[in-house]
């Protein structure tokens, strides 16, 4: 495997290969693979706001998730403005602890500021490990079950 270095980027700075390798990469796992049932493109990721981070190797776009800033969502998720989503890995990337280093990088990116997120219910033990709880009942998102989780630092 190349380089296990995190990029991060806004949309303005992004090239038109990452644009094209994050739509092959997130389009490959979210549609093909999981066949979700909703828009999976949106307004979120050219916001200027929002963060995207990614790891590549000698096949393109690797490992991908964004952190996105959102004050009309807080009343929905404990108060809190800014999320981790679209997390996904390449198939034949998993099982070499990239999603981890991107939570990592995304959790220190962040910093001392609240974080939700919206799991896979399959996945919530690797947020769990960095401080995410689960909050409510399992819901229905793109078709898969998720559950809210949140994470306060120093609380």
């Amino acid at each position: 495997m190349g380089s296990t270095q995190v990029i991060h980027r806004t949309w303005g700075e992004f090239t038109p290969d990452d644009v094209f390798e994050m739509a092959v990469l997130r389009s490959e796992v979210f549609f093909l693979e999981q066949k979700i049932d909703e828009e999976e493109f949106d307004a979120a990721d050219r916001d200027p706001s929002t963060r995207h981070l990614w790891i590549s190797d000698e096949q393109g776009m690797a490992a991908y998730l964004r952190i996105v800033h959102n004050p009309d969502a807080a009343s929905d998720h404990d108060g809190i403005a800014d999320s981790l989503g679209r997390m996904v890995v390449r198939a034949n990337a998993r099982g070499k602890g990239l999603a981890q280093l991107l939570m990592s990088e995304a959790v220190a990116l962040v910093g001392d500021r609240p974080l939700y997120l919206h799991a896979q219910d399959y996945i919530t033990a690797l947020y769990e490990k960095y401080g995410f709880e689960r909050r409510g009942e399992l819901f229905q998102e793109a078709g898969i079950p998720h559950v809210l989780m949140v994470r306060h630092p120093h609380a």
